[in-house]
């Protein structure tokens, strides 16, 4: 009997092995699995950005077809008029600061 156990254990032990063995092939690639369909998902988003981009150049390259569009394009990249146009500048407001009023005894101090 002690021949079969031996057999029997070493057939188990060989079992085990491969079991484990498989287990860390089938673990390897669960872990593969889940980085592809991770980088799947950043394509996906990095084609909807480039398509978005290619709708907007596309939307622009319309735009300077007409000749509106390219009066606009030459006014916005070089800043020029038409003759007869004036340049307006706009500024802001001033603030007006007001100082308050001295007290009788930062009159005096001021004196000296």
């Amino acid at each position: 009997m002690r021949p079969a156990q031996l057999r029997q254990g070493i057939v188990v032990s060989a079992l085990i092995l491969v079991s484990f063995w498989l287990l860390s092939l089938i673990w390897a690639l669960v872990g593969k699995a889940q980085v592809a369909v991770s980088e799947a998902h950043d394509a996906e988003r990095q084609y909807r950005a480039l398509e978005d981009r290619k709708q907007t150049l596309q939307a622009n390259l319309e735009a300077l077809h007409t000749p509106l569009g390219q009066d606009a394009a030459i006014r916005t990249a070089f800043g020029v008029a038409r003759p007869g146009e004036e340049v307006i500048v706009v500024v802001p407001p001033t603030v007006a600061t007001t100082t308050p009023e001295l007290s009788w005894w930062q009159k005096i101090l001021r004196w000296f």
